[in-house]
């Protein structure tokens, strides 16, 4: 189904829904029971007038913001993976390349980063790098595989499957991926990143190895703890809440719906379910809930409901009247997360969708 046509069948009712704790359902066994609801229809209900409005001023404030070449802000913020961020929440919007109410702004996010990507694949931009180019490289190469899928030019493609290519041929001994494209170590942050890409690239009908997926399904499961969070490198490590909402969309991206690492997953993320402002000073916590709430969409039914208004909330008090959010990182990244975040019921991104 187009965009165009799943716009006319999207409907942002004026439903207010509250963000009662997960603990008022029972327990997690009665949560699973439940994922069989009609998760889009509730999706769309969730999404208040107040939501439409933060998203509107989060929207204008990134266009506003972006510069000619498509990048936005300066320094880290220039990076690829805030340039495709910002992208994907343009196309969250509805919008695609050249058309829509942001097409202009997608459009020139495209420009830049296939203007950044080299011969050999890579997609980076050195003066503007992190310590983990290969987590530019991997929302880069997401944000082309969702404008190509909606495009099929020629030009994107070329530049897509070298990606691609990159990504398949650093994958490591174990399964995964680390901050440089060399097959060295691992991580599961840099490797949720990259499966997603990979995910992204094959839906757009791009070929990728089946045995690129099955290694890294093979890692991130290796990688859960008995507590059902996920460590950040093996072979041990403590469960963090960003990474282990990663981890679960990773296994969701790559095939797998079900199963005791998704149970025991998804089971560790509702404990950390958003409270007001307790989650506040998390590190990381635009990063965690842009994969929080793709965790909570794929489960459906109580896992949905109850997150989507917690998290809501919480973001519309966290934004600025400029219509910004911030961190650590950039409101650019923040701003760029935090509306990808309240855009998922519009169920636009192919990425995204159940």
């Amino acid at each position: 189904m187009s965009i165009a046509r799943r716009s006319f069948l999207r409907l942002m009712s004026a439903v207010a829904a509250g963000a009662s704790g997960l603990a008022a359902l029972g327990p997690m066994s009665s949560l699973a029971r439940d994922r069989g609801a009609d998760t889009e229809k509730s999706g769309a209900e969730l999404v208040t007038p107040p939501t439409v409005a933060a998203i509107k001023k989060g929207l204008e404030f990134l266009a506003t913001h972006q510069r000619d070449d498509g990048s936005l802000g300066a320094g880290y913020g220039q990076n690829v993976a805030v340039c495709g961020l910002s992208g994907l929440a343009f196309i969250a919007s509805g919008s695609t390349p050249g058309r829509g109410p942001h097409g202009r702004q997608v459009d020139r996010c495209l420009n830049y980063i296939l203007s950044n990507a080299a011969e050999s694949g890579f997609i980076d931009v050195p003066a503007a790098a992190s310590h983990g180019p290969m987590y530019g490289h991997g929302f880069a190469t997401l944000f082309l595989a969702e404008c190509y899928g909606m495009t099929l030019r020629a030009d994107i493609r070329e530049k897509l499957s070298k990606a691609v290519q990159l990504i398949v041929s650093v994958q490591n001994d174990d399964g995964g991926w680390r901050y440089q494209p060399v097959r060295h170590e691992a991580d599961i942050s840099v490797t949720v990143c990259e499966v997603m890409a990979l995910r992204a690239a094959r839906n757009a009908g791009l070929f990728v190895p089946r045995e690129t997926m099955t290694r890294s399904i093979d890692y991130v499961k290796h990688c859960q703890n008995e507590d059902g969070g996920f460590m950040y490198q093996r072979p041990s490590g403590l469960s963090a809440f960003p990474r282990s909402a990663a981890a679960v969309v990773a296994l969701y991206s790559a095939g797998v719906y079900e199963g005791p690492e998704i149970d025991k997953g998804l089971e560790y993320l509702a404990a950390q379910m958003p409270r007001g402002d307790e989650l506040s000073q998390e590190g990381h916590f635009f990063y965690g809930h842009y994969y929080a709430v793709q965790a909570m969409w794929h489960a459906g039914g109580a896992y949905w409901t109850r997150w989507y208004p917690a998290i809501r909330d919480s973001l519309l008090r966290r934004q600025a009247d400029d219509g910004s959010w911030s961190d650590a990182i950039g409101v650019e990244y923040a701003t760029s997360m935090a509306t990808i975040i309240l855009q998922m019921p519009n169920n636009y991104l192919p990425i995204f969708q159940r």
